[in-house]
């Protein structure tokens, strides 16, 4: 933000990522095998730009102009079921989307308990074929009669594994593989093996397998539900966001009070919250005092007190007192909703380094099965019997799932996005999140950034004789309709001097005449990077920083000079007082006005937070060198850029991307900071400040604390550290569990355990993100 420049009023709000054109909930995958699969079908639609698919969420994301019917065929016809979820339009997502939202959350959770009911039947059933041959371990025969393990056998591999054959159908007919195909295959081989020997060596019982059959399926089938149930505690998240919103809210009409369902409140309807009660909508204080738990949507622990006048937003819970609100939003154009619609989009979103796994997975299944024949083939020409060739075979195929590889990173997003935003701090999408985790520096800007953005006149002095008040009550006619901390300043500090700024004329014939007229100026505008200007009567007055006085070529008298850089010298910010000629573009000061701020309590703790992690911080900002200098040995920064116009602030954030060779940050809460935020590697906006600025940002910080930005720096290096973690085991479950198979080091039996536990094991680790607190970003030092 440039410090010195007022900028025009503001709607809170948040940023709201790009929306898809459709989401789909996709039924039916059980690797990254088949995300691939789902994937390329939906990128051949017509009208396709870009489609991404979640194993996590078992969602598609699909942008561009394709018919949603299209693409719902497309992926039925690739063997999977298909939903669609939300329409191409989000920002008409109303509360029939919440309540198809809602529907899909019990659809799933019926289905869960659904897949638990047939898991423990499964396991009932497998139980007597598996406990002989624990039993065997204490020198205990009681191996069950043929026919009887026959027909346990035949339950479990063609009811309870049908799901199986299903998918593995699918999947052939689709030309492609996935695990079921896998499992189908080692299974079918270990009950064919025991249906031979049975058929053709009936006294044989040691060599039937039919418990290794019944047991690989029901192990598969628990690590799926143990995967799925984690799963959903990774989108914890955004059902705790959706849980925030109430149904219904109690509007005034009139002098009469009546509860009516949340879809029926309008922008401009006075809304009544008692205490205790959720904020159903966003909106203005109209009446009442109290304190507000923002906690769950900013991440600020403590109660904000609000007043009249005061933005709420809808989520937050009332305190102790019962309010008025003028509804400024509902439904999906509220804060909760965008910030909801956000987290969603992160966690549906794939970091760059998932390319390099589906890149692998798309080869994987067809290499596997190479590898099976291998095996069987090997173990034959070795002399060992067909028995022992076909049991090795199925160990390859059931140990070598994709899932863990498919979970790993996506896994890891959502739970790193889910806690974050628990925290305050909203990240747009996975790539920003993975960019983040290598962040080397941070440039702030100043006011609103490191400072608390509530300046106050430290000095008004008139030039050329001007009356002080006349000076004054023009200086707040060009600012008063600006929510700019310096324009709020200006208006405050003529209120303080008595001038009254709210009377009423049309025009303004001279300065002596001022104070009679009209402050309320027409044309007001910003001009970014130098101030604001406005028209008043025939002339144009203006307030902004010595760098605009320059341009419009006003020479200022010694003194005045030496008087601005005293201020600026003491850590104040300077600004001036014009007044320009539309017709003759002669210019002339008429006063100069010193503005004063107050670093933010955190803003010291935060840069030696960030250095502590090996993150340096450098100062970015359009106020004077004095006032820069003044705060950044403040907080210990020792690299400072000052008096910096918007359009530099962005080769700035170039030359120190060139200067260090690393992943630049660019953290600020204005417009003028919109192009620095864009040029940086990763973009973190405050939410208090500017929609332009956090449109522009890859992260935005529901807080106005700078000890976020080591937070989310902080979050994104943990959750990083779990994605190579996820792929170590991963690949290590795999290249380890491989060729202990292949070598008749493993039966099928426990390679189906190790395959079901390494898909969990990734989902669990990843689930390890939910116990992270902010401000621990200096205890984890220089982890990456």
């Amino acid at each position: 933000m440039t410090d010195s420049v007022a900028a025009p009023p503001r709607p809170a709000d948040v940023s709201a990522a790009s929306s898809p054109l459709a989401e789909i909930d996709i039924g039916g995958m059980t690797c990254a095998s088949c995300a691939m699969r789902v994937e390329k079908a939906l990128a051949k639609v017509p009208g396709v730009a870009s489609a991404s698919v979640n194993l996590a969420t078992d969602t598609a994301s699909v942008a561009g102009t394709a018919d949603s019917g299209a693409l719902v065929d497309a992926v039925r016809k690739a063997g999977y079921e298909a939903t669609l979820r939300v329409l191409p339009d989000a920002s008409a997502a109303d509360d029939s989307a919440t309540e198809a939202a809602a529907a899909v959350t019990r659809t799933k959770r019926a289905q869960s308990q659904r897949e638990f009911a047939a898991l423990l039947v499964s396991a009932i059933l497998t139980l007597p074929l598996a406990a002989p041959m624990a039993a065997e371990w204490f020198g205990v025969h009681a191996m069950l009669p043929p026919w009887l393990q026959l027909t346990l056998a035949s339950i479990v591999q063609f009811g309870f594994g049908a799901r199986f054959y299903r998918a593995a159908f699918r999947a052939l007919r689709a030309r492609a593989g996935n695990m079921d195909l896998l499992v189908a295959l080692g299974t079918s081989a270990a009950y064919g093996i025991s249906v031979y020997q049975m058929a053709f060596h009936p006294g044989d019982v040691a060599h039937l397998y039919f418990e290794a059959s019944a047991v690989v399926i029901t192990l598969v089938r628990f690590g799926k539900w143990l995967e799925a149930r984690a799963r959903r505690q990774t989108s914890d998240a955004i059902r705790a966001l959706n849980a925030l919103r109430p149904d219904r809210a109690r509007i005034r009409v009139g002098i009469h009070e009546r509860e009516v369902p949340l879809a029926q409140v309008n922008v401009g309807a006075v809304v009544i919250v008692r205490p205790g009660e959720r904020v159903p909508v966003d909106g203005v204080m109209l009446e009442g005092r109290t304190h507000v738990d923002e906690s769950l949507i900013t991440g600020e622990s403590l109660p904000v007190p609000k007043q009249p006048g005061d933005a709420l937003t809808a989520g937050s819970i009332n305190g102790e007192g019962a309010i008025a609100i003028t509804t400024r939003a509902t439904g999906a154009e509220t804060t909760l909703a965008r910030i909801i619609r956000l987290v969603e989009s992160a966690q549906t979103g794939k970091a760059p380094i998932q390319r390099l796994v589906d890149r692998v997975s798309e080869v994987f299944v067809p290499t596997i099965l190479a590898l099976a024949v291998l095996t069987l083939t090997g173990w034959l020409l070795a002399g060992a019997g067909a028995e022992t060739a076909i049991l090795n075979a199925v160990a390859v195929l059931v140990i070598a799932c994709p899932c863990a590889l498919g979970l790993a990173t996506p896994a890891a997003i959502m739970a790193g996005t889910g806690v974050a935003a628990r925290h305050g701090v909203l990240i747009k999408d996975a790539e920003a999140l993975e960019t983040a985790h290598g962040v080397t520096i941070v440039a702030f800007d100043k006011t609103g950034t490191l400072t608390l953005g509530q300046p106050s006149v430290t000095a008004f002095e008139p030039t050329g004789g001007m009356d002080r008040d006349d000076a004054l009550a023009l200086a707040a006619a060009v600012q008063r309709h600006s929510d700019h901390p310096l324009a709020r300043a200006v208006v405050s500090a003529a209120r303080d001097a008595g001038v009254d700024i709210g009377l009423q004329a049309d025009a303004v014939s001279s300065l002596a005449t001022v104070q009679a007229l009209t402050t309320a100026a027409s044309h007001a505008r910003a001009v970014p990077g130098r101030g604001v200007e406005a028209q008043i009567g025939d002339e144009i007055f203006a307030l902004g920083s010595t760098h605009w006085l320059t341009e419009l070529g006003i020479q200022l008298e010694p003194h005045l000079r030496e008087r601005a850089a005293q201020l600026e010298a003491a850590g104040n910010t300077v600004s001036w007082l014009m007044r320009r000629d539309p017709a003759t573009h002669v210019a002339s000061a008429l006063a100069l006005i010193a503005f004063g701020d107050t670093v933010k309590p955190t803003a010291r703790a935060a840069v030696a937070r960030l250095a502590q992690m090996g993150v340096r911080s450098v100062l970015v900002t359009g106020d004077n060198e004095g006032s820069a200098a003044s705060v950044a040995r403040a907080l210990g920064i020792d690299e400072v850029h000052a008096n910096v116009l918007p359009e530099d602030k962005a080769r700035v954030i170039h030359d120190l991307k060139i200067r260090s060779a690393g992943i630049v940050a660019m953290a600020g809460d204005g417009i003028n900071d919109a192009p620095a935020l864009a040029a940086a590697d990763i973009g973190m906006a405050m939410a208090t400040g500017t929609d332009v600025a956090m449109h522009a940002a890859g992260i935005t910080l529901m807080r106005g604390d700078p000890a976020l930005v080591a937070d989310a720096i902080d979050i994104s290096r943990r959750t990083w550290r779990k994605i190579r973690q996820n792929l170590f085991w991963a690949f290590v479950y795999n290249l380890v569990g491989i060729p202990l198979a292949a070598f008749g080091l493993l039966n099928p039996m426990l390679a189906g355990a190790a395959m079901a536990f390494s898909s969990v094991s990734v989902v669990t680790n990843a689930l390890l993100l939910r116990s992270w607190r902010g401000g621990q970003a200096g205890k984890s030092g220089q982890s990456r």
